[in-house]
């Protein structure tokens, strides 16, 4: 049997897998569950402060909608303290008593001051580190790249500040330079980074002509960035790399690994083939790597980054007629008739 330790900001981890953010975790039976299953870590569902603000504001409208009606009718509505931020450090307090295995917690806020606020709440919490979910919807055409970057970089040097936990940044792909920003998070303390976040898109509904948000799950062919990212990073930086987005087997976990990531998060597969399936891909990964003869991930991690590979082109290409021109069976197979 193969041994699947491994390390990721810091921390000793029994295996390369963990659970990444959802509502998933946020039920004490399913985080029990998920650790019986093999997890190596979880990162708790995200502290999300527009959500917050957005709950507040509803709240507010419901506990205050009868305050100019006649004075009989003003206690209709009892105080209440909305379940605001302290309600959810509470429960990353209750997922971190019942968890062996180490607790990452999600951050995304709205406001700088807000962001080393929380963080330090979060770590006071007794999470075993951070991860820091900068994306946000920029509708502002005013704002350059540079300005966006600069804030984010300022928002981590504060939590550093006043956290003593690791801290990761979760990327979204739309920086200008991914690998240059990396750099940038990585001198500013960033001790990992999770390639990528991935997004709900609104979509439009034609009957109703009215928007929506489909529950749109990921699929194995959608964890070709970070994998073009994992293996062009490794060895440029210190920092630890974790895969993201579209890991739903035992060979997806592979295929990262050996491009050159640290770790992999996985959420979509375990909505798709449940909780226990996570004993499966630990399984599929041991089995290959009995087959392959590697003791341990070491052996063979990193083996196909870009530092390892003999074509200086494999993580470069990204033309379709690149790879149509240097692959003849490709272009037989799906040549027009």
């Amino acid at each position: 049997m193969a041994n699947l330790k491994t390390t990721y900001l810091g921390l000793e981890l029994k295996n390369p897998v963990i659970v990444g953010a959802s509502n998933l975790v946020a039920d004490l039976n399913n985080l029990i569950k998920l650790e019986e299953a093999g997890a190596a870590a979880v990162v708790y569902k995200s502290l999300f402060e527009e959500q917050i603000h957005l709950e507040n504001f509803e709240l507010g409208e419901q506990l205050t909608q009868y305050d100019d009606r006649h004075a009989e009718m003003t206690s209709l509505f009892p105080n209440m303290e909305h379940a605001g931020p302290e309600y959810h450090v509470l429960q990353v307090k209750k997922a971190k008593e019942a968890l062996s295995i180490p607790l990452i917690a999600s951050l995304n806020a709205v406001y700088d001051l807000s962001w080393p606020e929380y963080a330090e709440a979060l770590a006071n919490a007794g999470v075993d580190a951070l991860e820091l979910n900068f994306f946000s919807q920029v509708t502002d055409p005013s704002l350059s790249a540079d300005e966006i970057l600069k804030q984010q970089l300022e928002i981590l040097k504060e939590i550093k500040k006043v956290v003593k936990i690791p801290v990761s940044v979760k990327l979204s792909p739309f920086y200008t330079n991914i690998l240059q920003a990396v750099h940038q998070f990585t001198e500013a303390g960033a001790s990992g980074f999770v390639l990528f976040n991935r997004f709900f898109e609104p979509s439009i509904d034609i009957e109703t002509e009215k928007h929506h948000f489909p529950w749109n799950l990921s699929s194995p062919a959608d964890k070709g960035l970070a994998l073009r990212y994992a293996g062009l990073l490794h060895g440029e930086i210190s920092a630890d790399i974790c895969a993201s987005n579209g890991i739903h087997s035992g060979n997806d976990v592979i295929e990262m690994i050996l491009a050159g990531a640290n770790t992999v998060q996985v959420v979509s597969t375990l909505y798709k083939n449940k909780i226990q399936y996570l004993a499966t891909i630990l399984s599929d990964l041991d089995s290959w790597m009995d087959k392959k003869g590697y003791a341990n991930l070491c052996d063979f991690r990193a083996k196909l980054s870009r530092k390892n590979v003999k074509d200086p082109f494999a993580f470069k290409r990204a033309q379709y007629i690149d790879i149509l021109w240097n692959s003849e069976k490709i272009f037989n197979k799906y040549k027009p008739v």
